[in-house]
């Protein structure tokens, strides 16, 4: 495909959270991404959090019923299996991306390690704490599929979780390996399960922080500008489709996935 058929693509398709905020942080880098087709860099840390989410995802659709060990298996044969892949892509671990100025191998297997560690404290904190899922058409609602509109823009994504309040509201939960956490994300997929779902009620969200093996306080919709949420997704499409993509060096540049092909990095 040429890069005109790549921008018509992108600027026809359902918008998503993440699209929405990579685009905030840098639009020429959506740009490197979408259209050029510019392959980002490996980072272990993703390869991480994706094993993580499906050891969450498969412990939780075998309704509880696997064991910690097997949790972990799931994990590790996942990242294991992720990591291989991106090896057949850049064979040296040290032009990966990572957090630390570390050795690129050394991180690679230290996530292995905290990984595992945090696939088993997650099956603890179930087990210990119980903490009830929604149900959807007889299936729990793990990473739930939905397509919703916000300002005639259609918005897509699968969320980690729903969960049952006390008062019998839902609550949006979201697995976090890493550290960012964006209330903008919580707040799309609480606006759109309501908008779905109109007659269950969803009134917060939370993470669950994989470092920490527990989970956040709820941040509340009623908190939330729902017009200022709109218009970010609107305004954002509109920029798509008008083909405004400017570069914004800065401080977001050295973690960059795709910084080695912009002619705006700044290290």
């Amino acid at each position: 495909m040429s890069d005109s058929d790549h921008y018509s693509r992108w600027a026809t398709m359902p918008r998503s959270v993440s699209q929405v905020t990579e685009f905030e942080d840098c639009p020429y880098k959506a740009f490197l991404k979408r259209v050029k087709r510019v392959v980002p860099r490996p980072a272990a840390w993703s390869t991480h959090g994706t094993a993580f989410h499906s050891a969450a995802e498969a412990f939780e659709k075998s309704g509880r019923a696997m064991t910690a060990e097997q949790a972990v298996e799931v994990f590790q044969d996942e990242y294991s299996k992720g990591i291989n892949r991106d090896l057949g892509e850049v064979n040296d671990p040290d032009q990966w991306m990572r957090a630390n100025r570390g050795d690129g191998a050394d991180d690679i297997e230290e996530r292995f390690h905290k990984g595992t560690e945090q696939t088993r404290r997650y099956v603890e904190y179930v087990q210990d704490q119980a903490p009830v899922l929604w149900y959807v058409d007889g299936q729990p609602a793990i990473e739930l599929y939905f397509m919703a509109d916000f300002g005639g823009v259609k918005v897509r994504g699968y969320i980690d979780q729903v969960l049952k309040n006390k008062d019998d509201t839902n609550r949006v939960r979201d697995l976090k390996t890493g550290s960012t956490k964006s209330k903008f994300q919580l707040w799309v997929y609480e606006m759109a399960l309501n908008q779905l779902y109109p007659d269950q009620e969803t009134t917060n969200g939370d993470w669950y922080l994989a470092k920490e093996h527990r989970p956040t306080r709820p941040v509340k919709l009623g908190d939330a500008n729902q017009d200022e949420i709109t218009q970010r997704i609107v305004s954002m499409d509109e920029a798509v489709k008008g083909g405004d993509f400017p570069a914004r060096p800065g401080f977001l540049c050295r973690f960059c996935d795709v910084s080695y092909a912009c002619l705006f990095f700044r290290s």
